[in-house]
């Protein structure tokens, strides 16, 4: 099996990258990411990327789409990635074709990638020795995917407040440290876990 990342920005593929071995995206399975200049980017350039993998996709090829939701909703969101999959013919994880079988994946980081981070405080905390480890026990940051604020917005006022990173945040560094640590099985962002959850489907089919 191969699988096709399309996401927003270079932070993500130094996550996954890390990540998905993590999952079990391991040989014999292959993986390629990537990246667009933003969400606005990954939209625009949807239809005809995946126009041009309906012509040749090898049956042993599948395509993820990673996308934050931001401010919009989920289900309008999820529900025109879906409409894109259908008008360039191919199948899709909730709309499959009639053996069951599909070639796309849809999947929305609630609110951000950043929040996959929060999920993972025990992560956070080895990446960064001065943030508290009782974090997670904070209101604000009990449920990982209801962060107010921006999620990166958050995880850098985090980071400065434990002394990290006065000057600002270098977002793929501190993604590639903290996806380091992170453990896929501990983590309590719901929106992590369906996406740990579809990518171990794919691989497992």
């Amino acid at each position: 099996m191969h699988v096709e990342f399309l996401i927003e920005e270079p932070s993500c593929e130094a996550a996954l990258k890390l990540l998905l071995p993590k999952i079990g995206l391991t040989e014999p399975h292959t993986f390629t990411a990537h990246v667009f200049q933003g969400k606005a980017d990954l939209l625009k350039s949807l239809p005809d990327r995946l126009t041009g993998y309906s012509k040749w996709l090898p049956d042993d090829w599948r395509i993820v789409v990673l996308v934050d939701r931001d401010d919009e909703d989920c289900k309008v969101l999820k529900a025109k990635l879906e409409k894109t999959a259908s008008t360039a013919k191919l199948s899709t994880r909730t709309n499959r074709g009639a053996k069951g079988t599909y070639q796309v994946v849809n999947r929305i980081c609630i609110e951000e990638l950043e929040a996959w981070f929060f999920g993972d405080v025990e992560a956070l905390c080895k990446a960064y020795s001065r943030v508290p480890p009782t974090l997670d026990k904070k209101s604000a940051f009990r449920d990982p995917d209801a962060v107010s604020g921006g999620t990166w917005e958050r995880l850098e006022r985090v980071l400065k407040d434990a002394g990290h990173y006065a000057a600002g945040l270098p977002k793929i560094e501190a993604a590639r440290r903290i996806a380091e640590h992170m453990e896929p099985e501990r983590n309590r962002s719901k929106s992590f876990r369906v996406f740990r959850d579809a990518v171990r489907e794919l691989i497992n089919a």
